[in-house]
């Protein structure tokens, strides 16, 4: 099945995560609204989570209003979305393979299709870096979608249940987090404010569950200054969070998670947050370069080796000029790129050239449920300046807010803050379903 279109410039974006999805809504409405232009993004999901979220998805306390229906926004947006896979790419007629969609019972709902493009756009994120280790495949969750979120949510409650039928057997139910970066950490207080939060509604008792985490650095959060990395830590061992630092996974097994040094740490759940890289697909680009985790190579253009194919997000290898490394895998990057990138096509259809990317640091931020965020902000005159606690908080939801505000606009996003304010008033804080 062949996608047919006319004469208009095709633009495809595969990948709805931040970057897709905000870069799809700008060039709809300066391309697609005065017909300058055909815009379609690819999802394999029906609706998009902003993926710093994911961890409140997880742990079942995000309003199930912060998910977007990617059809709405492409009609409001005046851009198209289909439903689908990419699984190949044919660089010389121009055009991508999407895989058949398939339903839950295995019937195929929706045919395998090719749509042809003039300029492609991929913005297809990230995934979990197992590094081969074995049994981390099998036997661990991820949180690198919005499905497998909703999984891990769904077996959490599952446990918590189970552990409370149980409580006669003095049960307790063991969840262990590998990885100590952001997704980590902020996954750990979650569950521990869940956990409390199960024990007012009368389901459990936070004594009957163990939280741990894993780390093979000695410090938690790497691209935290030691400061703060030790401000979080203090904050953890105060909600009675285990840490095992220094503790190099070697295997994990339907009982537990073994260590460099011996110790089986037993656990009821598994969560795998230890590192990302892009998908292995990605591999197969037809002569595109990547690097060692699957990125593609890309200049200070956002461009590939191929000059009608860009990467943004995740996905791509950009050079940061002055730095060891690339531009780091952050939310704040993949709206920064698809700001530029935006400028960038509509300048080439005009003739115009392309803009240079230029990575702003803002810094970082941890939130820690309700109990505290740290974090340092990074800026030309201050230089790198530590914050915590409520200010901290601001300036985190500040950048989600910079998300909706990029998809939505202003007027809908304040709309949203003060409905969700009221719904969550009314609704219970956490879901069990």
């Amino acid at each position: 099945m062949t996608d047919n279109n006319n004469e208009k410039h095709k633009i495809v974006i595969v990948g709805g995560g931040a970057a897709g999805l905000e870069l799809a809504t700008s060039l709809g409405k300066k391309l697609g609204k005065k017909g300058l232009a055909e815009v379609m993004l690819l999802d394999a999901s029906p609706t998009h989570i902003w993926k710093p979220l994911l961890h409140e998805v997880a742990a079942g306390t995000l309003d199930e209003s912060e998910q977007i229906e990617y059809l709405a926004q492409a009609h409001r947006n005046h851009f198209r979305f289909r439903l689908g896979k990419m699984e190949g790419l044919n660089r010389q007629k121009k055009e991508i393979h999407v895989s058949p969609t398939l339903s839950d019972s295995g019937e195929e709902l929706i045919p395998r299709r090719t749509f042809s493009y003039d300029t492609l756009v991929m913005s297809v994120g990230s995934i979990s870096n197992t590094f081969n280790i074995k049994g981390v495949a099998e036997h661990c969750l991820f949180l690198d979608t919005t499905t497998q979120a909703f999984k891990f949510q769904k077996q959490l409650v599952e446990s918590y249940i189970k552990s409370h039928a149980g409580k006669a057997a003095d049960k307790t139910l063991s969840i262990v987090i590998i990885g100590a970066g952001a997704t980590g950490v902020e996954l750990s207080a979650q569950l521990h404010e869940v956990t409390n939060l199960l024990a007012v509604y009368g389901l459990d008792e936070s004594s009957d569950v163990k939280l741990t985490i894993i780390e093979a650095a000695n410090q938690l959060l790497p691209a935290l200054p030691v400061k703060l990395a030790n401000a979080t830590q203090q904050q953890l061992v105060k909600l009675g969070i285990d840490l095992k630092l220094g503790r190099r996974v070697i295997e994990v097994t339907r009982e537990g998670v073994h260590t460099h040094d011996g110790e089986i740490i037993p656990a009821d759940l598994k969560v795998w947050s230890a590192g990302i890289k892009a998908p292995d697909w990605m591999q197969d680009l037809d002569g595109l370069e990547i690097n060692r985790i699957n990125q593609l190579v890309v200049d200070e253009t956002l461009k590939t080796g191929d000059d009608a194919i860009f990467a943004i997000g995740d996905c791509a290898a950009c050079p940061w000029p002055g730095h060891d490394g690339n531009v780091p895998p952050r939310a704040q990057a993949a709206h920064q790129q698809a700001s530029t990138l935006s400028k960038s096509i509509v300048n080439r259809l005009q003739g115009g050239k392309l803009v240079k990317y230029v990575y702003l640091d803002y810094g970082s931020l941890v939130a820690l449920g309700k109990y505290t965020t740290v974090g340092n902000l990074m800026g030309n005159l201050m230089g790198s300046v530590s914050i915590g606690g409520f200010i901290a908080r601001v300036v985190y939801l500040s950048l989600y807010k910079m998300h909706q505000v990029a998809v939505h606009g202003y007027f809908r996003t304040s709309m949203l803050t003060l409905s969700n304010l009221f719904r969550r008033s009314a609704h219970a804080k956490i879901k069990m379903h």
